[in-house]
């Protein structure tokens, strides 16, 4: 087992309405229109839906009859263990009516901000340690220098910002991938927190994982079932971004017809990684983006902003990655690059690791090797090139020669000629097209 599973503190149940650190009547609200939106009438349902344990759900409904907005239907239901039906009065039922042209937002309860905070601390991506076995085994598939990992396995761990670069097609992307593969732990993301009333979304299903705990054994299923509800159990998240990425991805999302907020993408990274691909694609300068996270980067707190212009703090915990094709003098300036904190050049690789990849490449991919192509690859071909290796030609090329074998009908194999046929597809040549 991974030892890091064993650090992640869950958040505890709340075990009375007290301890719920929420607006009253806003918690009322949510359970009347909860109630009226999937016509709940058993504690017990109603419990599941609001993410709450039954005692304090017990408690809302308690008040909900107190203010006549909430009755009990007198009838016991049999096939739920004898409990209580309840129902909304008339009272209720134009209460939930008026609450949902507020705010759509039903179901599950939000957490505070201010609860939030002590989650994301406890479950900091700052608290992992990764070792050189972690890094090792996640980065498996690719044939990397030790250099490298030297490199790579302080920043992991550091959980500050990472600014990798060098030439296209050596593997940015899928080093950054195998970090996040390295972080191998869960943490608890809330289905929605609160601020000054307003609910913001944070657990959305495209980014986060939800983790799978063991639950074929009974005795482990209520063991795991003791945290706050109102979180989601998930692998460390991990938001990919690249050319597409603009300014306003980092704002609150506000839904003017539900009246509610979502989480922008860094703060549903908490926790994890947040990797901006192929920096210098985006429409605004990359300048302007490292800019954007100069404060969070440094300071581990974010600001955001509600429609009526009220700013706000939240949690900045996220280890950032940008990876880039261009060198960093020419898209920052030297105050940008003193805020990332470790800068690592992805180089492509050497001839010996170069023909590594190739050969591996090959078996995977059922094509045998021959060693007078090999020689004709790197002594006619790559000399026209200046010996520039990188670790996406072996693939590309393998993969050209299978595609005119299986066209030309022979077996899987390669020859110089071959290798000719799929190096003339790797380069577009210089030439000049007359429109």
């Amino acid at each position: 087992m991974n030892m890091q599973t064993t650090t992640v503190m869950a958040p505890p149940p709340p075990k009375r309405l007290e301890d719920m650190k929420l607006p009253i009547v806003m918690m009322r609200d949510i359970v009347l229109k909860t109630m009226f939106r999937k016509n709940t009438d058993m504690v017990s349902e109603l419990a599941k839906a609001i993410c709450l344990p039954v005692p304090v759900t017990q408690e809302l409904i308690d008040m909900g009859r107190d203010q006549r907005l909430i009755e009990a239907t007198g009838t016991l239901n049999a096939n739920n263990g004898n409990e209580m039906g309840y129902q909304l009065t008339d009272a209720g039922k134009a209460r939930a009516l008026d609450a949902l042209a507020q705010s759509e937002y039903f179901g599950a309860m939000p957490v505070p901000l201010d609860v939030y905070r002590e989650q994301v601390k406890r479950q900091s991506v700052r608290n992992l340690q990764i070792t050189r076995e972690q890094l090792t085994g996640a980065m498996g598939h690719l044939v990397l220098p030790d250099s490298l990992l030297d490199h790579l396995g302080p920043a992991v761990s550091a959980g500050r910002s990472i600014l990798m670069y060098g030439p296209p097609g050596n593997g940015k992307s899928s080093i950054s991938n195998g970090i996040r593969d390295a972080l191998g732990d869960k943490v608890y993301v809330p289905r929605a927190i609160e601020y000054a009333g307003q609910v913001i979304t944070v657990y959305d299903p495209i980014v986060h994982s939800m983790a799978e705990e063991n639950v074929q054994d009974p005795r482990s299923l209520r063991r795991v079932t003791r945290f706050d509800t109102r979180y989601v159990c998930c692998e460390r998240p991990t938001v990919i971004t690249g050319g597409e990425l603009s300014l306003d991805m980092l704002d609150l999302v506000y839904n003017p017809t539900a009246r509610t907020y979502q989480a922008p993408l860094q703060l549903k990274s908490t926790g994890g990684i947040f990797i901006v691909d192929d920096l210098g694609r985006q429409k605004e300068p990359p300048q302007s983006i490292v800019n954007r996270w100069i404060v969070p980067l440094e300071e581990s707190k974010d600001i955001l902003a509600l429609q009526s212009g009220e700013k706000f703090e939240v949690p900045f915990d996220t280890l950032v990655i940008f990876s880039t094709n261009f060198h960093p003098n020419e898209i920052f300036d030297q105050a940008a690059l003193r805020r990332i904190f470790f800068k690592i050049k992805i180089d492509g690789p050497s001839q010996a690791n170069f023909l590594k990849i190739f050969a591996m490449v090959a078996k995977k991919r059922g094509m045998p090797l021959d060693e007078p192509t090999l020689v004709h690859l790197l002594k006619v071909k790559y000399p026209t090139i200046d010996n520039v290796y990188a670790n996406y030609q072996p693939i590309f090329l393998i993969d050209q020669m299978i595609s005119i074998c299986e066209f030309e009908g022979i077996p899987y194999q390669m020859s110089p000629e071959l290798m000719d046929r799929a190096w003339a597809n790797m380069f577009v040549k210089e030439e000049h097209i007359v429109k």
